[in-house]
């Protein structure tokens, strides 16, 4: 429904943070790492999944497309809900779950609150199979990218943060505006996404 709110963050609590977008106020769920990150009066971006059950309705946000899309994979796992995958990616990023999941590592998804060992086993045994080492390298390496785009500027981050919403993998959105802002350097956000949509089609 949401695939992503950006907004001012209002109020942050123990679990999840307000945010508000014209006047709306939103609650949203976060993973514990991410509140480190967010502070109160900022504008933000987070890439969400909207739960429905019987008795709540409830947003899940996430600093990247890449943890909302691990976040999702998780959910597909039986016996794993929103808040078990989201206790899973309180203690350890994208990067890190994707490689304990690939070296077997039940150990550490099993530090997550509400994780005992059998379930931490249970993911690594459906989701292994749906995970490729080759891509978790490359993805570790965009997502390293990512971070040093966003110490250089935000309008490279602006432009990769708005293709991976569109869709586009991580690698491939940071490639294109890497290569759209050594064109064109003094480039803002919406400049760089046009001409990386072009590179990219």
């Amino acid at each position: 429904m949401y695939a992503y709110i950006k907004g001012t963050v209002e109020y942050i609590s123990d679990e999840y943070v307000v945010m508000d977008n014209h006047g709306i106020g939103y609650r949203i769920f976060v993973p514990g790492n991410a509140l480190t990150s967010l502070r109160t009066g900022e504008e933000q971006t987070l890439y969400t999944h909207f739960a429905v059950r019987d008795d709540a309705l409830q947003l899940y946000g996430f600093l990247t497309q890449d943890d909302l899309d691990l976040f999702r994979k998780l959910l597909g796992v039986s016996g794993v809900g929103p808040k078990g995958a989201l206790g899973i990616l309180s203690v350890m990023n994208a990067d890190d779950l994707r490689f304990a999941i690939l070296s077997d590592d039940a150990a550490a998804i099993s530090r997550a609150p509400g994780i005992g060992k059998k379930t931490a086993q249970k993911v690594i045994l459906e989701l292994k199979d749906k995970l490729d080492l080759l891509d978790a390298f490359e993805k570790k390496a965009a997502n390293t990218e990512l971070a040093a785009a966003g110490e250089a500027g935000s309008a490279q981050t602006d432009a990769v943060m708005a293709l991976t919403a569109l869709g586009y993998g991580n690698t491939e959105a940071m490639k294109a505006v890497r290569k759209a802002a050594s064109e064109n350097d003094a480039a803002d956000a919406e400049t760089l996404i046009k001409m990386a949509l072009k590179l990219m089609l």
